[in-house]
């Protein structure tokens, strides 16, 4: 499959101007993108024109604009939608609670909840809760999916080796939790399941893995496009 030359370089310049937090000047983005400054400022003005970059008035670097907030705020609950009958699964599988996380600056916070209905005793976690990133199998699994920084946790190295973090009563006394980073782009989030002590860790390893696979799919298309230019 083909691809729009110009239409994929917005994109990148995009996704370059999301990773600066304190910005970017147009003649770095037009290094980071391998094109002329020319060429640079045509497609950043494209960007101002549908209030996805803008500039900050003291030095002109680039920044995210307020079109993105738009955009997130469509995406989560249409990822929510597709995700539940995935996570549903997952709960049943495992036979423990299984969530969904997202990064919200240093804290987790759980955006899709699923309970299993042949457990007696369930460990709650309920849509919205929230704890320090650094803390807990979501939270672990999300900072191992990022590029390994000088000083982290050890079991955030560990977690990026093995694939998934496991945790035992690091939010609550008795429960075991498991937990995958979802692959996504820009977007941060893990996948997985909370229990009390009776959990089967190796079947949840197992069961969290996939379903984590199968959520990076539904956010970067389970095909690979070939990047021909048009």
């Amino acid at each position: 499959m083909s691809t729009l030359k110009t239409l994929d370089r917005g994109l990148r310049a995009l996704d370059i101007v999301s990773r600066r937090a304190d910005g970017i000047s147009v003649a770095d983005l037009a290094l980071d993108l391998e094109v002329d400054r020319a060429v640079a400022y045509r497609i950043v003005a494209t960007l101002e024109q549908h209030g996805m970059v803008l500039r900050l008035p003291q030095d002109g670097k680039l920044v995210l604009g307020a079109a993105v907030l738009g955009l997130e705020r469509r995406f989560e609950p249409q990822f929510r939608r597709r995700a539940r009958p995935l996570l549903d699964q997952l709960a049943r599988q495992a036979h423990a609670t299984a969530f969904i996380s997202v990064a919200q600056q240093d804290k987790c916070a759980a955006i899709l909840v699923s309970e299993p209905e042949d457990v007696l005793i369930r460990v709650g976690y309920r849509v919205g809760s929230t704890h320090a990133i650094s803390k807990g199998a979501a939270g672990i699994a999300i900072l191992a999916g990022r590029p390994p920084a000088d000083g982290e946790p050890p079991e955030v190295t560990q977690a990026r080796t093995s694939g998934f973090s496991l945790t035992k009563g690091a939010l609550q006394q008795g429960a075991i939790g498991v937990a995958c980073p979802i692959s996504g782009g820009t977007y941060e989030a893990s996948v997985g399941v909370v229990a009390m002590e009776d959990l089967d860790v190796e079947r949840a390893i197992d069961t969290v893995k996939a379903c984590a696979k199968a959520l990076s799919a539904l956010l970067t298309g389970a095909a690979q496009v070939t990047r021909d230019t048009v």
